[in-house]
């Protein structure tokens, strides 16, 4: 089994670098609405959904969690202005669903902004919601998390799980990049980011856990960082002791010492905003990957002997 101190460190460094770097989690409340004001919301939302998984597991440290709570206190605070911006927001696009997904998060964690929650439960009245087109498996999530807001899903979740790629477990020789990030959020969003690993339907567990160990070698041949690290997420919610060992002592190595993950083969060079906005994810990924795959490593050493 893959060392878990390598795996915790992996976590640690990528929260360090997070903190760091905190100020890229910026807005850009001057641009043009045709190009996208709520496109720089996205980071954000990733941000506090991550940090909330890392409270939720309990296994990541004292400095992890103390790091994950200054982040969510600042872009709350200092980035979305206390949840005005979300506002702000809504009122660009009124029927987006962006700024509800990145509310979720810290309202779950004890945030609160009454206009966004007025402008969700609204929106969640009109079939313009519904019929706004995403991908499956956005659609998926849009329901897991509506759910989660305490709204009545619309499509229901049940419906929905077919439509995605995923579920028609597709020739696994196809499988290309974009498949790949869709298959790694239907796992998420079925098990509510690694919260309910029972959520994922067992033929799906089948699949992926039958044909994971290829794709984990093809993607690290590939030195892509960032779907390495959504697929260990994945890895970690499966039922059994995987936790592959050479894609792990890998992705720890392609880490940097400050604790940035590149996306794709090394780290690139130039303007700080511009590195900030290819690392951002990729170390997200990381942090999420080390505390999924923590938990996992203690609760299997926590089981007893048969």
């Amino acid at each position: 089994m893959t060392a878990t101190r390598l795996i915790h460190t992996v976590g640690v460094r990528a929260m360090e670098w997070l903190w760091a770097h905190r100020d890229g989690f910026r807005l850009e409340p001057d641009a043009d609405p045709e190009v996208g004001f709520l496109e720089r919301f996205k980071p954000i939302g990733e941000l506090a959904l991550i940090c909330k998984v890392l409270l939720r597991e309990g296994v990541a440290g004292s400095r992890q969690a103390e790091l994950a709570h200054r982040l969510l206190d600042h872009t709350w605070r200092d980035t979305l202005d206390g949840g005005r911006m979300l506002v702000r927001g809504q009122r660009v696009e009124p029927i987006s669903p962006i700024p509800f997904e990145v509310y979720l998060a810290y309202k779950e964690l004890g945030y609160s902004q009454p206009e966004v929650e007025r402008a969700t439960v609204l929106n969640h009245r009109l079939e313009s919601w519904t019929a706004y087109e995403v991908t499956p498996t956005r659609r998926l999530g849009l329901s897991a998390f509506q759910r989660r807001f305490g709204l009545t899903p619309r499509p229901p979740e049940a419906g929905l799980v077919d439509t995605t790629w995923l579920a028609r477990t597709p020739e696994p020789w196809t499988v290309t990049a974009r498949i790949a990030y869709d298959f790694t959020h239907t796992v998420f969003h079925l098990t509510d980011w690694g919260e309910r690993p029972e959520g994922l339907p067992p033929r799906l567990a089948d699949y992926l856990a039958t044909w994971l160990p290829v794709w984990l070698d093809d993607w690290l041949d590939l030195e892509r960082w960032d779907l390495l690290g959504e697929l260990l997420v994945v890895d970690a919610c499966l039922p059994g002791p995987s936790l592959d060992e050479r894609a792990w002592e890998s992705f720890a190595a392609a880490q940097r010492s400050d604790g940035a993950m590149p996306a794709v083969r090394t780290m690139p060079e130039g303007d700080p905003d511009e590195v900030f906005d290819v690392a951002y994810h990729p170390t997200l990924v990381a942090a999420f990957a080390s505390v999924m795959a923590t938990s996992r490593v203690l609760t299997e050493l926590a089981r007893p002997a048969s």
